[in-house]
């Protein structure tokens, strides 16, 4: 199980090696990802808040990257944060999830992207739920469901 210990690691020393790589260019993810999904996982928009109901749905199944279809979490780690985004205390893998030092805003915030393709998913903060007391706070366009 990550900790933020193990968090704060990857932002310091790197993250670990992903298992596979996707690499395309610009122009390719723009033609591939609808402009909403391109926005989120390629540009690191955020949606907005409450703005899915994928925030309010615990079915079973598995979530992957909508840029790649990478197995990213797994729904048995799903909770209501109540913060209007998905979130998750644990990815499927330890090295499905990069993470990178982000101060965009006036605070700084760890910055979550899928390991194989580079998209922006969201952040991950040290506020969650035990026994990880982790939240990955996601975007829902980053996200498929799989079953």
């Amino acid at each position: 199980m990550l900790s933020w210990k193990d968090i704060e690691n990857c932002v310091l020393h790197g993250n670990p090696p992903a298992k596979e790589r996707v690499e395309k260019t610009d122009a390719q993810w723009r033609n591939l990802l609808p402009s909403d999904v391109y926005e989120v996982t390629r540009n690191s928009s955020t949606e907005r808040p409450f703005s899915s109901p994928m925030c309010t749905h615990f079915e079973i199944g598995l979530y992957a990257c909508a840029c790649c279809d990478t197995l990213l979490f797994d729904a048995t780690q799903k909770f209501d944060s109540g913060t209007g985004w998905p979130s998750f205390t644990q990815p499927i893998e330890h090295n499905k999830v990069a993470y990178f030092n982000d101060s965009s805003l006036t605070s700084v915030r760890v910055e979550i992207t899928c390991s194989t393709c580079d998209a922006h998913l969201g952040h991950v903060f040290p506020d969650g739920p035990e026994p990880s007391k982790l939240r990955y706070c996601v975007n829902a366009l980053s996200l498929k469901r799989r079953l």
